[in-house]
């Protein structure tokens, strides 16, 4: 096990919302043990605890709220955290949508990392899936399997366009995350954005934070960050979305298609099975729930 962190400097960050088009400012500040990750509205004086007891909304991003007062697009900022083993801090934001800066969470790391990190005295609980969690619903997949690490493979299928299919697998850990995730920009297709626009959704998007897809290629004229750019960035939406859980997790999350609305769902059905999973609080007893899982032998993976 670890002990917890938060950050040693305040991080300030202004910016607009994908989705709102509103202007924004961030403030994160360090927060005790055991605090996990509060957003507070400073215009509404409301704090929002990041669990998953607190999403609202799961169209096109993920929704914290509390008493009708909203954060939206809370995943990059999540998932920067959740990476960064960042399990304490306070997030002031004076508006309704986290800032999307260039679409991906490399600004959030930049940052956070510039900020430095405090060690604390609390072990994080570990959460380790112990029997598979799955759901399909309409040609998608999203499970949870046991597994000694964090792995995360995932697939992504657009048939007749120029993203087609992509797939990519990887431990997720900090220097896996700030070398093949968390550059990959968030992306949509050229024709949905008039649609988007017309429902009050992707009005502060644009070519400098996100990768707009035609018939033919990209829009942008950055060319992409990553080869297969797309499914990496369904794995940095993912992990901010089972960020929520509040516990480093031990499993194999396996995705085709998936998106924050099955993400969450697969967070919920976790939780709600009791037996599916065991909750480690100290490093004695990591050290029996491993022995008893036979983690501690080589040959599993």
């Amino acid at each position: 096990m670890r002990k917890q962190r938060t950050i040693s400097e305040i991080v300030k960050v202004s910016g607009i919302g994908v989705h709102t088009g509103k202007k924004v400012d961030v403030v994160i500040e360090p927060a005790p043990e055991d605090a996990g990750i509060v957003f507070y509205r400073t215009d509404k004086n409301v704090y929002i605890q990041a669990n998953a007891g607190n999403v609202v909304d799961t169209t096109l991003s993920t929704t914290l709220g509390i008493n009708g007062i909203y954060v939206k697009t809370v995943e990059h900022l999540l998932s920067s955290l959740y990476a960064l083993n960042i399990d304490n801090c306070i997030i002031k934001i004076d508006n309704e949508e986290v800032p999307i800066l260039d679409g991906s969470s490399a600004p959030w790391v930049y940052l956070l990392k510039s900020a430095s990190y405090v060690e604390q005295k609390h072990y994080k609980k570990i959460l380790i899936v112990t029997k598979p969690v799955k759901i399909k619903d309409s040609g998608k997949f999203v499970a949870l399997l046991p597994c000694r690490k964090f792995k995360i493979s995932y697939s992504i299928s657009f048939d007749g366009t120029f993203i087609n299919k992509q797939k990519y697998e990887l431990e997720i850990n900090e220097h896996n995350f700030i070398k093949e995730i968390s550059k990959a920009r968030t992306f949509c297709f050229l024709r949905d954005i008039e649609y988007m626009q017309q429902n009050n959704l992707a009005l502060g998007g644009s070519l400098d934070n996100a990768v707009v897809v035609d018939d033919y290629g990209i829009v942008n004229e950055d060319p992409l960050r990553y080869e297969n750019e797309f499914v990496r960035h369904k794995i940095l939406d993912a992990i901010g979305d089972l960020s929520i859980l509040n516990y480093d997790l031990k499993a194999h999350y396996i995705a085709y298609k998936s998106g924050h609305n099955l993400n969450y769902r697969l967070v919920s059905s976790l939780l709600k099975d009791k037996k599916s999973y065991v909750i480690i609080g100290s490093p004695k007893q990591e050290t029996q729930v491993l022995e008893s899982l036979g983690y501690l032998s080589p040959v599993v993976g």
